[in-house]
């Protein structure tokens, strides 16, 4: 397998490992605030809202990935154009491209969700206390901004 394998399947491996691992962890943590705010809305139906918007933070992960995967397919041409052909190195160079965000995406969106079901319980307790648990939820998304940003850099200006 590895004899045929070629640049252009090195980079597809990527933007999939891009697009599958951060969109599993995308689903973990948006299950995670889930299970926790149907526990809550059992006793209080009226803080649907609010823990809803909790439950969406941990799904920007999977949109990073997405964007890295589409990114890696439109820069070696396979949609929107006449597909390039890649050296086995440039191959590579898209494959580590889509590592930060497949990692950091699968990690940080687990994460993220353990923390925004934390605000969920506290949205239970004090509802005015919204602003800090998605503000709590929102510093774990910082990490997966970087490593968004280092996966774009690196295939705009690493290959």
């Amino acid at each position: 397998m590895i004899e045929t394998m070629t640049g252009a399947s090195l980079a597809l491996i990527g933007a999939a490992l891009a697009v599958l691992l951060a969109g599993i962890g995308s689903a973990i943590g948006i299950g995670i605030v889930g299970q926790t705010a149907a526990g809550v809305l059992t006793e209080d139906p009226d803080k649907f809202g609010p823990t809803l918007l909790l439950q969406a933070l941990p799904g920007t992960q999977g949109i990073y990935g997405l964007l890295t995967g589409f990114l890696i397919l439109q820069q070696t041409g396979m949609i929107g154009g006449e597909a390039v052909a890649l050296s086995m190195a440039e191959g590579w160079g898209y494959f580590f491209a889509a590592m930060p965000i497949a990692f950091v995406g699968l990690l940080s969106a687990i994460y993220q969700g353990k923390v925004a079901a934390s605000g969920v319980l506290m949205v239970a307790k004090r509802p005015e206390e919204l602003g800090k648990g998605i503000i709590y939820a929102v510093m774990v998304e910082t990490y997966a901004i970087f490593a968004l940003l280092m996966s774009i850099m690196i295939m705009f200006f690493g290959i």
